[in-house]
């Protein structure tokens, strides 16, 4: 079994920063990619960013340049870091990792989320 916990929500003024963390736990073989995405009240889930077992990082067009996805491997570990954040930025987070696990199987993994809220 694999488990995501993600931290690092919180209340935050608009224009300030915070960083999210997600850490993977388990029978863990390899992770393949990892992502954030965020689901704000009312919409969708939608992608964050991406970052690939190279490095390769991918972000959603309006959020590249303000939000930094990065990890450790060896923590198992993905991080986003967010900066001049908006208001429209208020959304639970929620972390994916594509795992494979000790029985060799490959398949997504979810966190539960973590609560960001930008308000002054």
């Amino acid at each position: 079994q694999v488990q995501l916990v993600e931290s690092g929500g919180d209340l935050v003024q608009p224009g300030g920063s915070l960083t999210l963390s997600c850490a993977a736990s388990g029978s863990i073989v390899s992770i393949n990619s990892m992502a954030w995405y965020r689901q704000a009240p009312g919409k969708e889930r939608d992608l964050v960013a991406t970052i690939a077992s190279d490095g390769t990082t991918n972000y959603a067009g309006s959020l590249k340049g303000r939000f930094t996805i990065s990890s450790d491997k060896a923590k198992k570990t993905v991080y986003l870091q967010m900066n001049s954040l908006k208001p429209e930025d208020t959304a639970v987070y929620y972390c994916k990792m594509a795992v494979t696990d000790s029985s060799y199987y490959g398949r997504d993994y979810w966190g539960r989320g973590t609560l960001v809220t930008v308000s002054s």
